[in-house]
């Protein structure tokens, strides 16, 4: 099911303002997504009642999605290991995936026809914030989702 490791547990929180973080090693088997999305729900649950965060059912189900669709990318494209790492602040939680793959996704034009690779749209619609970041191997997304719920502008 992969490993994980936790940040500091005290009560005052991280200089980097992070009220939690984990740490997961994905196995590279078919049941990585269902791994994942549980560390999410898990650690949203953790936050939730550790630190009393809102943590909305829609933020627990765009989480998953989340996960769902980073972890299927780098199942497809990128060889070998997937380590992704959760961070809570006060009112929001980054979903960081790293996978060995260089390339970084683009989003595609708008294909009603297309079956399949949507996964970058989806996240994109959905995310507050979205970091592609190239490493010395591999790449890094971030995803950041709002806890709450944002009101709809007028």
């Amino acid at each position: 099911m992969g490993s994980h490791t936790d940040g500091d547990n005290d009560t005052q929180p991280p200089p980097d303002g992070y009220l939690m973080r984990a740490g997961y090693a994905l196995d590279g088997d078919g049941g990585r997504i269902a791994a994942a999305r549980h560390h999410t729900t898990a650690f949203l649950d953790r936050a939730r009642a550790e630190h009393r965060l809102p943590v909305s059912q829609r933020a627990r189900d765009l989480a998953e999605l989340v996960v769902s669709e980073l972890v299927t990318n780098a199942h497809k494209y990128a060889p070998g290991p997937v380590l992704m790492e959760l961070r809570v602040t006060a009112v929001c939680v980054d979903i960081v995936m790293w996978d060995s793959d260089p390339v970084v996704p683009a989003a595609r034009a708008a294909d009603p026809g297309r079956v399949g690779q949507h996964g970058l749209e989806i996240i994109k619609a959905v995310a507050e914030e979205l970091f592609i970041e190239q490493e010395p191997v591999g790449k890094r997304i971030t995803a950041r989702l709002a806890l709450v719920d944002t009101p709809a502008p007028a």
